[in-house]
């Protein structure tokens, strides 16, 4: 039985969105040889669909001060294994896996990022992560000063924070909207490209 990709409205056919939305998508599908549903989810609401892709492109594409796109991929693991974000603990996850080329960070990552194979910088990384994302937490002194020592900069902690919020975000929405991952995100990352698919 194949699974909705959302409780919401749907566009029934590319064809009938902006062209920007249109290019953006058919760009995804001929790189990654799917459409990620989440993309389907947002399209039908097409301003929100372009704010939610541009700050997702200015926080993950960009290159930070020391954050690599792997550890960028951490956090979103992290904070959504924490919210119960099925779809983004295995979309991310994914890209997670092609990033880091290890076929199991994401899933350790996932069930629990203190006892993953990462590095004490990168378990900081996470912590600050969670403390924002799960605690409510701030950015005070003592904080700054720990991530500082694993020699994280104001910018690298503003894409720690941002990350951390955006995926806050997009938990919410893809479990409100109840939309699932796609199948094709599971073998992504382990098993060679030819073979999935």
């Amino acid at each position: 039985m194949t699974q909705a990709i959302s409780r919401f409205p749907l566009v029934g056919n590319l064809d009938a969105l902006p062209a920007d939305i249109r290019e953006r998508i058919v760009a995804v599908q001929e790189k990654a040889g799917f459409v990620p549903n989440v993309f389907l989810m947002l399209a039908h609401r097409p301003d929100e669909f372009r704010a939610f892709f541009n700050y997702h492109d200015a926080l993950m594409e960009r290159e930070g001060d020391s954050l690599t796109k792997a550890e960028k991929e951490m956090i979103v693991v992290a904070v959504s294994a924490d919210h119960g974000c099925l779809y983004c603990v295995v979309a991310h996850g994914a890209i997670l896996r092609i990033l880091a080329k290890d076929p199991l960070l994401a899933d350790q990552i996932s069930v629990n990022y203190r006892t993953a194979a990462i590095s004490e910088r990168q378990r900081t990384m996470l912590d600050f992560a969670l403390h924002l994302a799960a605690e409510r937490g701030v950015l005070d002194d003592a904080w700054q000063v720990r991530l500082e020592k694993m020699g994280f900069t104001l910018n690298d902690i503003w894409d720690i924070g941002s990350i951390a919020a955006l995926f806050g975000l997009s938990n919410r929405l893809v479990s409100m909207a109840r939309t699932p991952p796609n199948d094709e995100f599971y073998l992504l990352g382990r098993v060679p490209r030819a073979s999935a698919s």
